[in-house]
């Protein structure tokens, strides 16, 4: 219970929707971040390498995300993901454009036919990317990423998932700003 609690107090927060004048601008987030996670799964820990970039694409911004696990054989395998984001009506809000419709025009993708449903904010200092599923049995899978800048240019990175109701996924991380 506590934690739909939790979640509808971050949507609440989210549809609430005026700006502070504290909040940063996108541009102060551009730039490229990596560093070791701290995962933790059913209280168990394990470290992933991640990298973080987040660039201007036109009026647009694309955040693209990379998260090296080993494999059970110690191998290791990279999971990338990259997702396109455009302005809102709504000022720090923004929608994922992650397909193209018939016109051409950058669309969020349909969370009925089993694809995430993705937007982010900005708020204060931090850029959250809220990543919902719904499940095959009809339940909710929320994953959000909040991404916050630091004084010293770095970022720090809380991730959390639920999944009906319930954390089951926690990853922190201090990411360092690489300068080119």
């Amino acid at each position: 219970m506590r934690q739909t609690m939790y979640l509808l107090t971050l949507t609440l927060l989210l549809l609430a929707g005026r700006l502070h004048a504290q909040d940063l601008e996108i541009e102060a987030f551009y730039g490229h971040f990596t560093g070791i996670a701290d995962e933790q799964v059913d209280g168990e820990s394990e470290h992933r390498q991640l990298s973080v970039s987040i660039e201007p694409m036109g009026d647009n911004f694309e955040i693209a995300w990379t998260t090296r696990v080993k494999r059970s054989d110690l191998s290791q395998k990279d999971h990338v993901y990259h997702i396109l984001f455009r302005k809102t009506r709504r000022g720090a809000i923004y929608a994922s454009a992650m397909r193209m419709n018939v016109f051409g025009k950058h669309i969020p993708m349909d969370p009925l036919a089993g694809d995430p449903f993705v937007w982010a904010r900005i708020h204060d200092k931090t850029l959250t990317v809220y990543a919902m599923m719904i499940t095959n049995q009809g339940a909710y899978d929320m994953q959000i990423y909040d991404r916050t800048l630091l004084d010293n240019g770095d970022m720090a990175l809380a991730y959390t998932r639920i999944l009906d109701g319930s954390i089951s996924k926690t990853v922190t991380a201090e990411l360092h700003r690489i300068h080119d």
